[in-house]
Formats: C-alpha cells, structure tokens, sequence
C-alpha cells in the first residue's frame, strides 16, 4: 500500500508537486515555500509598518551587520580596515589582520613567514618586514635567494628606483638599465652585491658546509657592519635579522644570484656548502620546540612557491618522515594571487594542507586565506598589526638552533625502532605491493 502523501506537500506516489510548501529543518517556512503567501505577508507589514525580522534568529545571520562608517580621511588604517572591509576580498584581509593580531601574536605563538614575489626590490623589506622583526611580530623567516639578494642593494648602499613598466626594453639594455617590472636600477648594482658577496664568502669562516640561517646570519652581520660605516641606518633585512637573531632560510640556495656566486667560487675551491640537510631538520626543530614548550606554531605566507612548501613541510618532517607524534600548524595566514583549482602548491588551501598533517584539522576556523597583491596587503596588515598589538619580547631562534635540534633528535630517538637489516644486494628494491 502506498504512503500517504496528506500533509507532506507531496503528490500521488509520494512526490512533491512544482512549486508546493517547502519547510525548512527547523519546521519553519523557508524561502522556498509558497510565494504568494509570502508576498501578501510583506505587503501587510508594509501596510502595518512594521519590520520584518523573521529569519534574525538564523545561525547564518549572526554576522555583523553590513553598516559602514563614512570614510571622511580622518580615520586610521586600522580603523577603516575594520569598519569598511566588510566583504570579499577586503573581508579576508580584514580577517587576516585579526587572526594575526587577535591571535598570532599571542607570547606563546612561534611566527614564521615565508616570502616569495620580488618584496624587497619595491621596498617592503624596509617598510614592512624590518618593522615586523623588531617589533616580535616575526620569528623565522624562509625566503626566496632572490628577495635577499634584492635586499642586499639597500643595505650596501646602492640605489633602485621607480620607472615605467612600458619603456623599451632594447634600449634600458642599451644603457645599462636593469628592470623588475616597475623598478629600474643600474647594472652595475648587480655586479657591486656580486663583488661584495664573492669578498665575505671567501673569508674563513664561510669554509664549511652550514644551513642556510648560518650563511645569512653571517652575511647580516657584514651587511650590518657596511650599513654602519656607510652611517645610512637599518636598510637591510639581512642585517635587521642577523641583530634580532631571526634564522633566514632559503628553500633553493642555488636559485638567485647568491647561489650562483657560491658555485661560481667553489670553482676556485672554496669550501662552502649550504646542507638543505640542515635547513630541513632545523625548520622542524623550531615548530617542535613550539609545540613542547607548551605553545602554538603560525605560519605567515606571503605568495606561495616553494619556501610556502617548505614552511608547512615541517609538520609532515616531524610527523610522517621522523615519525613524531604532531597534529600540524595551529595558524594559517596566507596572501596570494594564486587560484587553488589548477593544483598547484601556491593555491593550495589551508583545507588540503590537513590532508598531508601540514595544518591541525582542529584549528582550521583558525586559517584565512585572502587573494590580493602582498605588495598591497603587507603594508596594512603591518600598520594594522602596529595600531592594535604591543611589540612582543624578541624570541632570539638562531641562539637556540642547538637546543632545539637537541630536542628534535631526543624525540626521534624516543620515536624510531631499529632499522631492519638489508639483506639483499640487487639494484632493485622490493616491489611495493
């Protein structure tokens, strides 16, 4: 015998006929139900004058209302971001300046922040990350070789300006103009920052294998002591890091003019080598030695690329290669241009990132991702960061490289049985079935 279909909204064989009664899960009339009862209900409010606040109680609706200030110039940068970036895009910037001043930038929170994109040629080392290092807001950095050798220029003296994006290219060759984009410069700032990296690495302490953070560290100090006799104030990153003891690493040594001044002198054999081995073990240490003392890890993302990969590798280092047992990054702030749907890293979103460990599933309300031009949202979110949190104590990593290593190996040990014995000498391994 069929259903009744009495009282249901539904037709012969229990169907629901076009255009029938449709009720929400809580029993109530939904905006699918019957259109011109809803109608004749809107008209009598009018008439009545009364408002319509039916659907207020909604959990949807629990979000501020969208009333904005007027903007009249007299307001701050933080307070226009919090009262008229109410949606998209200016909502997810609004969203990561607060998730990290409201939360970040707690004394228990370990900072990290990785950079891709050409920042410090347009300045925003200077304007933005020196001010973030000082202040505690960052505690350890992977960047791209190229953003540091950018960097460099300031902090040597040398000069880079603003042109036109439009101008021939044949003929800033022709004269000895070098461009990224909008920021011209002359040729000869290149071959000066290759001439000053090429003096330091042939000193004598540069003569050994070292992580990345060692090299740097050891580049800031020279870079600082040339900011000094050149008396032009803190210009460099490098040297901003080296004095607050921030680790730098870079996730490709070998992909930017520094790189290619340390191959170019192993030619003459000079022994410097930078162990990604080092760089590895080392950037996990530090989110473990955040996680055991008792405290939190965030990662600050400005582009993608591979230092975005490196960043949020060391979650899987610790959990799926050391076999420690972690639950990810407890923050996620990410600034990029790049879309998620074509599959790669730099669009990738905090959501996939649970899949491989990179990201605590627990924490993911904890995770904005806000799809503009870093060279438009870092500014903000540092004058916002200035405007609405006090400077942190200086968390002085690169001091601590040891202990935290020590701490890194003692839970490997704890974590690893012994390796079984290879018993076979053929070029091919087991087959994986």
């Amino acid at each position: 015998m069929a259903k009744s279909s009495k009282g249901n909204g539904a037709g012969e064989g229990g169907r629901r006929e076009r255009g029938g009664f449709k009720s929400s899960r809580h029993g109530k009339a939904s905006a699918a139900g019957p259109k011109a009862q809803q109608k004749l209900a809107a008209e009598e409010r009018e008439k009545r004058g009364q408002q319509h606040t039916a659907h207020e109680a909604s959990r949807f609706l629990k979000g501020q209302r969208i009333d904005p200030r007027r903007i009249d110039g007299k307001e701050t940068v933080a307070d226009l971001i919090e009262g008229t970036y109410l949606a998209y895009n200016a909502a997810r910037l609004r969203e990561a300046c607060q998730l990290f001043t409201g939360k970040m930038l707690a004394e228990d929170v370990t900072v990290g922040l990785s950079i891709t994109g050409a920042l410090t040629p347009a300045g925003l080392g200077m304007s933005a990350l020196i001010p973030l290092i000082e202040a505690g807001f960052v505690d350890w950095i992977i960047s791209t070789g190229a953003n540091l050798y950018h960097d460099t220029h300031f902090g040597l003296g040398l000069a880079m300006h603003r042109g036109n994006a439009q101008e021939s290219d044949v003929v800033l060759r022709e004269e000895g103009v070098v461009r990224i984009y909008d920021i011209f410069f002359d040729y000869d700032v290149l071959l000066s920052t290759d001439a000053f990296f090429r003096k330091i690495i042939t000193g004598k302490e540069f003569q050994r294998a070292m992580s990345s953070a060692e090299f740097h560290n050891l580049c800031g100090k020279y870079v600082r002591e040339r900011e000094k006799a050149l008396g032009i104030g803190q210009k460099s990153l490098l040297s901003a890091a080296y004095a607050a003891a921030v680790p730098i690493y870079t996730s490709s040594p070998g992909d930017s003019s520094i790189g290619m001044n340390i191959a170019a002198l192993a030619l003459d054999g000079n022994k410097l080598v930078l162990d990604p081995n080092q760089d590895v073990n080392e950037t996990a240490s530090i989110v473990l030695d955040a996680k055991r003392g008792g405290g939190k890890s965030g990662v600050m993302i400005l582009g993608g690329g591979s230092p975005k990969n490196f960043m949020l590798q060391t979650e899987p280092q610790i959990q799926e290669v050391l076999g420690i047992d972690e639950k990810g990054h407890d923050y996620f702030l990410q600034i990029t241009d790049a879309r998620p749907d074509t599959g790669g890293l730099s669009g990738a979103t905090p959501a996939e990132a649970v899949s491989w460990g990179k990201i605590d599933p627990d924490r993911l309300p904890d995770a904005v991702v806000c799809y503009l031009d870093s060279t438009v949202a870092l500014p903000l979110l540092t004058s916002y960061a200035f405007a609405r949190h006090d400077v942190r104590p200086l968390k002085r990593l690169f001091d601590r490289r040891e202990a935290m290593m020590s701490r890194l190996r003692e839970e490997y040990e704890k974590s690893s049985a012994v390796p079984p014995a290879i018993d076979h000498t053929d070029s091919k391994l087991p087959q994986h079935r």
